[in-house]
């Protein structure tokens, strides 16, 4: 159930990305989204800060409306201060703002907000490292619990009565001891990650000194369509390549956890389903993606891969280690 909640989130996320939510985006009078010709990038009505940009600024000072503060009243990007506008709410004031103001100062120091996209991505999934290491942990666990989990479910598959249903609830809690599985546990891994992953994102998308910025001579708010259909022979191969990158460590990605998931039968029937639908989803959404946010699917998903090879290779070594310190205790 987790993990179909996980993918879910990230479906619509994905969809939030390329437009397909209209409440944060300015419309015209047929409610079709306004976007950036430049680019094709939709243009959102929450932004934190001031653009540069002629045509953006056109479009916000004609549908002023629209927007929840004015131009007039946000500050230049590299100004940005987490005091600069008012809050609007929890969600914002930890997590959305703090995450733009220090992509913002990155961006600064490094000279290349697109090079602090990728930077400040990776120094989270590093931080985040130890989650990643009890997550892995607890799925290996649960891969070795597997199968008395398994003969637990046939043993009460026909019984529905209370006292069945607690004996069960009882044994399997037992398998859980035995293997140090701790569900809840598990659980909190994800909700603390989720959370830095959505904020990430919408902090990227809100900041058009990002949008504006250029990085291997593409602008980093020009969508991977547009790249391809417009730009030139050196950008129309770039955007090939993110796209091909996007899907690849996304496959890989995927392909690591179902490995140690551990889940059997028809659970497992239903991961590689799901792998499979997000995978198609991911193609098709990612011609669509701007370049800033797929760089940093494309690093955060990358190391990701990395953290799990590592972790997964040096679980592997401590079995040797232990026998080796056995055969000298003898």
């Amino acid at each position: 159930m987790k993990k179909k909640l996980s993918i879910f989130l990230v479906v619509i996320l994905l969809l939030g990305c390329t437009g397909c939510g209209t409440s944060n985006y300015i419309t015209d009078k047929d409610k079709q989204l306004i976007k950036n010709e430049e680019t094709g990038q939709a243009v959102r009505n929450d932004i934190l800060c001031r653009p540069k940009d002629k045509e953006l600024i056109s479009i916000y000072d004609k549908n002023e409306k629209q927007m929840q503060t004015k131009l007039s009243k946000l500050p230049e990007c590299e100004k940005f201060k987490l005091s600069s506008i008012k809050y609007h709410g929890l969600w914002e004031s930890i997590f959305v703002k703090p995450l733009a103001w220090i992509i913002i100062n990155v961006g600064k120091l490094l000279g290349n907000f697109g090079v602090a996209v990728m930077v400040v991505g990776a120094l989270i999934r590093i931080i985040l490292m130890p989650l990643t290491k009890k997550s892995l942990n607890m799925s290996e666990n649960m891969k070795k619990a597997q199968p008395e989990i398994n003969k637990i479910e046939k043993k009460y598959q026909n019984r529905t009565d209370n006292e069945s249903m607690m004996t069960k609830s009882q044994e399997t809690m037992m398998v859980y001891k035995k293997y140090n599985i701790n569900p809840m546990s598990s659980c909190l891994v994800s909700f603390i990650q989720l959370p830095l992953f959505f904020a990430f994102l919408e902090a990227i998308n809100r900041v058009p000194a990002i949008f504006e910025e250029s990085l291997f001579g593409i602008k980093l708010g020009t969508t991977t369509l547009i790249g391809i259909t417009t730009g030139t022979v050196a950008v129309k191969i770039i955007c090939i390549l993110i796209i091909i990158l996007i899907l690849l460590t996304t496959y890989l990605s995927f392909k690591i956890n179902m490995a140690s998931n551990g889940a059997g039968g028809e659970a497992e029937k239903q991961m590689q389903m799901m792998s499979k639908f997000m995978i198609i989803m991911i193609s098709v959404v990612s011609i669509t993606l701007p370049v800033a946010i797929a760089l940093y699917w494309i690093v955060t998903n990358g190391i990701m891969v990395l953290q799990n090879l590592i972790l997964k290779t040096s679980k592997n070594k401590e079995p040797k280690k232990d026998k080796r310190k056995k055969i000298k205790n003898k």
